[in-house]
């Protein structure tokens, strides 16, 4: 298996939050989704809050790769494979009514949005009020919400419903 967040050769990487959690391996917040050479899945941290939105998944390159257009091929198409794969894992497994999934910067904005190219894949469930549509989905006061011990019961069930599946291409 590759080195987490892999470079080319003399290229260097400044100090990357998403690089970290793939070095971190199981020890994450939440532990590893899925991950093979190319790409890693996992749920999102709560960034310092008590809970994250529950089933707030990210897909995310190996290699320290910024944004979109950036990804060799082999990178783009297990991407796009391991995003598909998740939307259904989050529509059989916990009843998502619609997932989103949108990519963020490339560029950082703050320490919490890393210049790391991670593809969200957050459901959205029944009763979710019109205004929390799309990226300000998760700003719902009355959204269900993970703390850490939950977040890791809930990827290793995912985590297990996934690996049941056929496997990559």
């Amino acid at each position: 298996m590759a080195a987490a967040c892999e470079v080319s050769e003399g290229e260097e990487v400044p100090p990357c939050f998403v690089c970290a959690k793939h070095r971190a391996q199981d020890e994450a917040q939440g532990g590893v989704l899925y991950q093979d050479d190319l790409v890693y899945a996992g749920h999102v941290h709560t960034m310092g809050h008590a809970a994250a939105y529950r089933g707030h998944l990210v897909a995310e390159p190996r290699r320290h790769v910024e944004g979109i257009g950036l990804l060799d091929d082999a990178e783009a198409a297990r991407l796009g494979w391991l995003t598909n794969r998740l939307a259904a894992l989050l529509r059989d497994e916990l009843a998502a009514d619609h997932v989103y999934s949108f990519v963020l910067g490339g560029a950082p904005v703050t320490a919490q949005t890393p210049a790391h190219l991670h593809v969200h894949v957050v459901p959205r469930f029944a009763g979710t009020p019109p205004e929390f549509a799309g990226p300000s989905l998760t700003r719902w006061p009355a959204a269900p919400r993970v703390d850490p011990v939950e977040m890791r019961a809930l990827v290793a069930a995912l985590r297990a419903r996934l690996e049941a599946g056929d496997p990559p291409a």
